[in-house]
């Protein structure tokens, strides 16, 4: 057996360029022989949430969007021959994630080639980086592909930590109900302006000017930043305004939020 395994977080600076060293082209006409087995990529899942269930990490859940980027680089591996997460040509697994339509902060894959499931699941377990991505607590979702070629299956396993996908008013109102103590203005139109700011605020024609502005993005909006809870604690400030802009930044196919709090 064969197997590959990779892990990627969102701390990770994703500016490598895609490797062109090779130009081979890629066709479908390539990969028409193999066949792509729903029922073992199940089993595969079966089994990982067995043995995450023993090391009481919470079951994957299945995604779509996951398992369509699987598929793509089960059948690329398939006409390949050697496994590999990624050939000359081709997208990184964040971006081949994110190009199908995957929301994640933490991304991980693992890449096998054996005679069945069950073996290809054990020895990803007796694998130290392949058990750690399979039973990670950290992950939530899981993709699977599997396809028969050459005599043996080819396996990808992609699992992510999702982030949910959230409109500008969305995101807006999550943060504005963890914001204790203070009334928030209906109107967002500065606070969106600031969050688009690295600093400063836009100008302010009239009316009162916050006196407190606090910046953020992140993929997870379930806390405020330590800084604006205090800021928040100290009992000086009476109305609050959130403004939700596109992220800045690194982050590249990392789905991340960006936030702007007024406090007056």
């Amino acid at each position: 057996m064969a197997i590959l395994q990779q892990g990627l977080v969102l701390s990770l600076a994703l500016v490598a360029p895609l490797v062109l060293a090779r130009a081979q082209s890629f066709r479908s006409s390539q990969i028409e022989s193999s066949h792509v087995i729903q029922a073992e990529a199940w089993q595969i899942v079966t089994l990982a949430n067995q043995s995450r269930a023993a090391a009481n990490a919470a079951p994957l859940k299945w995604d779509a969007a996951l398992a369509a980027a699987a598929r793509q680089h089960c059948l690329r591996m398939a006409a390949e021959g050697p496994i590999s997460h990624r050939y000359a040509g081709e997208l990184d697994l964040t971006a081949r994630a994110a190009q199908a339509g995957a929301h994640f902060s933490l991304i991980e894959e693992n890449v096998a080639t054996g005679p069945d499931p069950a073996t290809i699941h054990d020895e990803w377990m007796h694998s130290p980086g392949h058990r750690t991505n399979l039973l990670n607590p950290n992950v939530d979702r899981v993709g699977v592909a599997v396809v028969a070629s050459r005599g043996v299956l080819y396996a990808v396993a992609d699992y992510e930590r999702v982030v949910p996908t959230l409109t500008q008013a969305q995101v807006e109102s999550s943060i504005a109900g963890k914001l204790h103590g203070v009334s928030i203005l209906r109107d967002a139109a500065l606070a969106r302006s600031a969050c688009a700011m690295e600093q400063g605020l836009p100008h302010v024609a009239s009316g009162a000017k916050p006196r407190f502005i606090m910046r953020w993005q992140d993929s997870d909006l379930s806390h405020l930043p330590q800084e604006l809870v205090d800021q928040l604690s100290s009992g000086q400030f009476r109305q609050a305004a959130v403004g939700s802009c596109p992220s800045q930044g690194e982050e590249g196919a990392f789905t991340a939020y960006r936030v702007a709090v007024l406090l007056y």
